[in-house]
């Protein structure tokens, strides 16, 4: 159990090592010698190129997303369901951080609830190790890039046996129970469509991604009538929903500044159901509806990718019981009084150069509750940073954890028994797969493959934001943090008090 509560690596990218080009030629060159004196020089050379040009090939192909080739049972197979089956679904790249991929959730469930698709729960990727870029400006990976890499890495978390659903941390049993969402776990799709339908050992659910690729990231816009793949993305396009927009340039398009970089893009509005979902469409009847990147934020007066108001079942979306009720004892139990939550984050991106302005808004905050005097003893503070305790000294932190008279601060420690217990918790639960009753039948649990014993996530991020949202003094968040946005969507939905512990 030594690895429970520790953090996964935030960058984990593993990629297949090739076999090295110099071995391949030195090797051909010793077997080429031997042959010297039993062959003519003319053949020798021949034979030489062909060699040479095997060993070219095969040091550069990339990992397996080029290089695998499924077998034509398995495409016959593929194609036979397309055919066969009414049952239509979507898939899309999540990246970034958890907010991120939270906030792609969203989309993604509006963007299936619109097309009338199942949508393909994802893993849970690791903190950075599929990024975007710059959108809507510059340096993005086109959403084709985006496909290979996050199948890449969904290998790797079953190699590791790290794969967490996001259904093992966020709860859609409200959507499901008023079936405004259909869903099935991505374990169980490449199961049911590249594999053995009753086998979720991780082994051959690593061999099944891999023979999938071409169901989820094909060569072209449209593969053998199974895939649609959408190319469109936040560099061309703003999705938008019966506005009568569609074709309408974006208030956002380049500036002089990026115009002098050369960076040009056109941004128009195009509306979902003309372009992915018109009756008898290449994309309303592929199989597989796969997108690249649903993330969308405001940018200068303007969606970056995705312009639909979210219905409000799909904005606030409840963690699993498990962490909700965990986060509830936690704030009634541990801190026992009213407090104050400070999400500080410190180190990523931007932010390492908003100290100053963030340590303010809090400092405000506290001077604002010390001179009302809404509590007569100390000040409890729920912080959770990103900023080590050992780099504290100098900081505003400092000064509060140093002032025991006036503050006491509470954080969530990996060793934390209420953590490690939450996190067997989730594992048991397995949520992720006892959704997908429809898809699920005759799967032995002990068969499946998700979370091991050793190797269980570090989940103190969603423990932490449902431990803020029952923060009674109120919420201090860092601006632009989506973490802030997602715990104010908590606090302004009462999610502490709508959740019930266990």
């Amino acid at each position: 159990m030594k690895h429970i509560g520790k953090s996964v690596t935030a960058n984990r990218w593993r990629w297949r090592r090739k076999v090295p080009c110099s071995s391949v030629f030195s090797t051909a060159a010793a077997f080429f010698n031997s042959l010297h004196f039993m062959f003519c020089r003319p053949l020798v050379l021949s034979l030489f190129l062909i060699l040479l040009l095997v060993g070219f090939f095969f040091c550069t192909s990339p990992r397996g997303s080029n290089s695998f080739i499924p077998s034509s049972s398995l495409v016959n197979n593929q194609l036979r369901q397309c055919k066969e089956g009414g049952e239509r679904f979507l898939f899309y790249t999540p990246h970034s951080g958890f907010s991120n991929q939270l906030s792609e959730f969203r989309n993604a469930i509006l963007m299936a609830g619109i097309l009338n698709r199942t949508l393909i729960i994802p893993p849970i990727l690791d903190h950075h190790s599929v990024i975007l870029g710059s959108c809507p400006k510059f340096r993005v990976f086109s959403p084709e890039d985006l496909r290979s890499r996050v199948l890449d890495h969904i290998v790797e978390l079953l190699d590791d046996r790290r794969y967490i659903a996001m259904t093992d941390i966020v709860d859609l049993t409200a959507l499901h129970s008023s079936s405004m969402i259909k869903t099935v776990d991505f374990r169980v799709f490449v199961s049911t469509w590249c594999g053995s339908k009753t086998d979720l050992n991780c082994s051959s659910l690593s061999e099944n991604t891999n023979q999938c690729r071409s169901l989820f990231s094909p060569s072209d816009a449209k593969h053998n009538n199974c895939t649609y793949a959408v190319q469109d993305d936040c560099t061309s396009t703003v999705w938008t929903y019966q506005q009568g927009d569609d074709g309408v340039l974006d208030s956002y398009q380049p500036d002089e500044k990026l115009l002098k970089k050369k960076v040009r893009f056109s941004r128009r509005h195009r509306d979902v159901i003309i372009a992915l979902g018109r009756s008898g469409s290449d994309a309303e009847t592929a199989t597989v509806l796969s997108f690249g990147s649903l993330f969308s934020t405001s940018y200068k007066g303007s969606q970056s990718y995705v312009n639909i108001k979210l219905p409000k079942e799909i904005e606030f979306l409840q963690f699993t019981p498990e962490i909700t009720s965990a986060g509830k004892k936690y704030a009634a139990n541990v801190i026992k009084y009213p407090f104050l939550c400070a999400q500080l984050r410190l180190l990523d991106g931007r932010f390492k150069n908003m100290w100053e302005s963030t340590f303010k808004i809090l400092k405000t905050e506290i001077e604002s509750l010390q001179r009302t005097k809404v509590v007569e003893h100390r000040i409890d503070i729920f912080l959770m940073t990103d900023l080590s305790k050992h780099n504290w000294t100098g900081t505003y932190i400092s000064e509060l954890a140093n002032d025991t008279d006036s503050f006491k601060l509470h954080t969530l420690d990996p060793d934390d028994e209420i953590l490690l217990q939450t996190v067997k918790n989730v594992w048991t639960a397995n949520q992720g797969l006892k959704s997908n009753i429809k898809y699920t039948d005759g799967i032995r649990e002990s068969d499946t493959c998700g979370l091991t014993k050793m190797m269980l996530p570090d989940i103190s991020l969603f423990l932490e934001q449902t431990i803020c949202s029952c923060a009674s003094l109120g919420f201090v968040g860092t601006r632009g943090s989506t973490i802030t946005e997602n715990i104010d969507i908590m606090r302004k939905n009462h999610n502490c008090i709508n959740s019930n512990p266990s």
